[in-house]
């Protein structure tokens, strides 16, 4: 039996990544699939439908709140509810906390935590009169302990694991989960990104790897079959935790 046969799932940064995995294995699951990106998600829908899979792209920037009101809106009227939202979409910043702009420090949380938010407060009213749903936030594990350089960057995460916390406070009574995950490194084009800004690409992700006790990079599917493990029935008494997929990398 398909872990989520029926159900309707919004995937944010579903087009590439952990956020494409995810997307992936969703509807290898059964779920009909929003994939919300900033970028048309062409490559991950086209792998969808090969499968027998359903997905739609639709693009938009988590920021915008009249955006996001809208997918909320055209996803419930175009499948009848919305079951499980995952809140992937996310940004990096490698900077010095004095170098930060304001505008740095803004673009990053209004995407890594406002985001979250605003998918979340218009979802929830669907999945109240449902009487059921599932929100799985992707954090990090730099929410849970800090990184050179990275000091916006981790403290938008940091945020959203307690955002997850209070949300599913509110949230259980409804019959709504609300959990989130944190994963470690993981090979993906945002760590690409992140080693290419290093004069010696190879020694960065040299440094990535050693901070992994498991000796090595996670891939976006070990992230993508945590996200299932939450969205899905088996996680039924999991409520408010942050599941850390990380390699070790925090218990150093």
């Amino acid at each position: 039996m398909l872990e989520l046969d029926g159900k309707v799932a919004i995937v944010t940064g579903g087009g590439s990544g952990i956020g494409r995995a995810i997307s992936e294995l969703f509807a290898s699951e059964g779920a009909k699939v929003v994939i919300a990106d900033i970028k048309p998600a062409h490559a991950a829908i086209e792998k969808i439908r090969e499968r027998g899979g359903i997905a739609i792209s639709v693009t938009i920037d988590v920021r915008d709140s009249s955006r996001v009101r809208q997918l909320v809106e055209e996803t419930a009227t175009r499948y009848g509810s919305i079951d499980i939202v995952c809140n992937n979409a996310g940004v990096e910043l490698v900077r010095p906390l004095t170098d930060t702009t304001e505008e740095e420090w803004d673009m990053v949380h209004d995407t890594n935590l406002k985001g979250p938010f605003l998918i979340s407060k218009f979802a929830i009213p669907h999945m109240i009169r449902k009487g059921k749903g599932v929100i799985v936030n992707v954090a990090s594990q730099l929410g849970l302990v800090g990184l050179e350089n990275f000091s916006a960057y981790c403290a938008s995460k940091g945020g959203l694991i307690l955002l997850t916390k209070a949300m599913a406070l509110e949230h259980t009574k409804y019959g709504i989960r609300v959990n989130c995950i944190c994963p470690g490194a993981i090979e993906t084009p945002m760590l690409e990104r992140e080693v290419n800004l290093e004069s010696d690409p190879d020694q960065a992700r040299r440094r990535f790897i050693v901070k992994h006790p498991v000796g090595r990079l996670g891939g976006s599917e070990e992230i993508a079959q945590a996200a299932l493990f939450l969205a899905s029935d088996r996680s039924s008494f999991v409520v408010g935790e942050s599941m850390v997929v990380d390699g070790g990398y925090v218990i150093q």
